[in-house]
C-alpha cells in the first residue's frame, strides 16, 4: 500500500494514532471494507487546506479522488466527524484542559460560483446545518446554508471555542443569519460526555460574545440555565436607559476584565481561514462544509 508523502501530510503519526480507532472500517457492511484509511482523511484534510478541486487531488498521493470525496460526504452524513470531536473533548475536558469561560461569535465565508450552482430560495431560512444521522432532506438546511448578505451569497460559521481559543461546537447558516438569533442553537451543540460515570457536560459557566448577542432575550436565557453572560450593552440600551431615569431600572452586571478574553474567538477564525477551503466555500452541501469545519476542530484539539 502506497504511503502519503510527507508534503501532503496534515495530521502526524501520533495525531493520527488518537483519531484512527475512532474511523468506522465498513466491515461487517455491503462492500468492501475501506482501504487505506489515512491516505483518504489525508486528502480531505489536504483539499480543504488547499481549497482545490477535489478531481486535482494528486492521484499519487491520495488514490482516486472520487474515493476520498465519497469518504468525505458519507463521513458527514452519518457524523463521524462529529463523535470524533466529541471523543477528543471528552479525553480534554477529563484532563482538566477544557476552560469553560467560553466565547461565542460567527464569521462570514463568501460562496464560490461552484458551491452556488443548486436549487434554493433566494433567502436561506437560517437553520443550521447538524449531525445526526437522518435522511438528507432532513439534515441538509434550507438553501443550503447560503444567503444573500452585502457581500453577495454567503454562507456563516457560528462558533462556541472555550477560554483558550479551542473549538467546542459550530453550525453553519446563511451569511445574512442574524449572530444573536442563533445563539441558543449553537450552545445546544456543545456535548461534552464524561469518560467516567456522570452526566455529559453541555453547559458553560459564563459566555463571552460582543453586542451582537446583547438583546434582553439572550440574556433572559443565559440567566435561565444559569450561565454568567459577559456582554456589553449597545448603545441605544444605554441611551434608553438614561432617558428613562429612575425607571430605567439598573444596567446588567458587566465583567470587563473577562470579555477582554474574547478574543480568542477571532484568533481562532484567523486559524480556520489558512484553509482555503474553508475561507471560501466551494462545497455544494451545508453538511459536507460543516464536516470540514468539524475536522478543524478535531485537528486543532490534537496539536495541543
Amino acid at each position: 500500500m502506497r504511503s502519503t508523502g510527507s508534503r501532503y501530510r496534515v495530521f502526524t503519526d501520533e495525531q493520527w494514532e488518537r483519531i484512527a480507532p475512532l474511523l468506522p472500517s465498513n466491515e461487517g457492511q455491503r462492500g468492501h471494507p475501506f482501504g487505506d484509511n489515512r491516505r483518504v482523511v489525508e486528502g480531505i484534510a489536504y483539499r480543504y487546506r488547499t481549497g482545490i478541486p477535489w478531481r486535482d487531488l494528486p492521484r499519487e498521493a491520495f488514490g482516486p479522488w472520487q474515493t476520498v470525496w465519497k469518504r468525505h460526504r458519507r463521513y458527514a452524513a452519518d457524523g463521524t466527524w462529529d463523535r470524533v470531536l466529541t471523543h477528543v473533548l471528552a479525553e480534554a475536558d477529563a484532563a482538566g484542559q477544557i476552560d469553560w469561560a467560553v466565547s461565542v461569535d460567527a464569521t462570514i465565508a463568501r460562496a464560490h460560483q461552484h458551491a452556488t450552482n443548486t436549487t434554493r430560495p433566494d433567502q436561506d431560512t437560517g437553520a443550521g446545518a447538524n449531525h445526526k444521522k437522518l435522511p438528507l432532506d432532513e439534515v441538509e438546511p434550507p438553501g443550503h446554508g447560503i444567503g444573500r448578505s452585502r457581500g453577495g451569497l454567503t454562507t456563516k460559521i457560528h462558533q462556541v471555542v472555550d477560554g483558550r481559543g479551542r473549538p467546542l461546537a459550530a453550525i453553519v447558516t446563511g451569511g445574512q443569519r442574524n449572530d444573536g438569533a442563533v445563539l441558543t442553537q449553537v450552545l445546544a451543540e456543545i456535548h461534552v460526555p464524561r469518560l467516567g460515570p456522570g452526566r455529559a457536560r453541555s453547559r458553560p459557566g459564563a459566555v463571552i460574545a460582543d453586542r451582537a448577542y446583547a438583546a434582553g432575550v439572550i440574556r433572559t436565557e443565559l440567566r435561565r440555565r444559569g450561565i454568567t453572560a459577559v456582554i456589553p450593552q449597545k448603545g441605544d440600551q444605554v441611551a434608553a436607559r438614561a432617558r428613562r431615569g429612575r425607571h430605567g431600572g439598573r444596567p446588567p452586571g458587566f465583567d470587563a476584565q473577562a470579555y477582554r478574553g474574547r478574543n480568542v474567538v477571532e484568533r481562532y477564525f484567523a486559524l480556520v481561514k489558512q484553509w482555503r477551503g474553508l475561507a471560501t466555500r466551494y462545497d455544494k452541501l451545508a453538511i459536507t462544509y460543516r464536516a470540514a469545519v468539524t475536522l478543524c476542530a478535531i485537528l486543532t484539539w490534537l496539536r495541543t
